[in-house]
């Protein structure tokens, strides 16, 4: 294993807690990892009342209009019934609506609400800056390397 550590965790008698091995987990520095990001992620856009899943799925419509709800779901790895209160939440807020298939009545078609299209603006800002603090911590190319990497262990590059 490399010689990777992490700083350690206190008690509250200040006593360091030894981790072992956890540090050279891929699992672990993934969740490690993303607790981080969306520490800094919900900060970040705390003022907007909008979490990672719920910006993911507005992003994905924007860029994909009319897709089924299964469609959406499968690509952003949603369970389809966690999916359904998701954006059941998003058309509460009228960020996003479904109207009928046009191919099949039966089945919906999401889309991005004019309101849904103005709040996605209004992130692009905090979006920026919220990645940037991560590339400032890694640099461009060790970022570019990190997605890199992190799409190769999900088999998407």
């Amino acid at each position: 294993m490399s010689d990777v550590s992490a700083p350690p965790c206190t008690t509250l008698d200040d006593r360091a807690i030894d981790i072992g091995p956890l540090p050279q987990l891929v699992g672990y520095a993934l969740r490690r990892a993303q607790l981080a990001v969306f520490q800094d992620f919900y900060a970040t856009f705390a003022e907007f009342d909008i979490r990672p899943t719920q910006f993911s799925v507005l992003t994905v419509l924007r860029h994909n209009p009319g897709r089924r709800q299964s469609q959406i779901a499968d690509a952003l790895g949603i369970k389809r019934a966690n999916f359904v209160a998701l954006f059941d939440g998003l058309r509460t807020r009228g960020l996003a609506e479904r109207r009928p298939a046009p191919d099949d009545r039966r089945a919906h078609a999401l889309y991005l609400t004019e309101a849904g299209a103005a709040l996605l603006d209004e992130l692009a800002v905090p979006l920026a800056r919220h990645e940037g603090r991560f590339i400032a911590r890694l640099g461009a190319a060790d970022m570019q390397r990190l997605l890199t990497l992190l799409h190769r262990i999900t088999g998407d590059g």
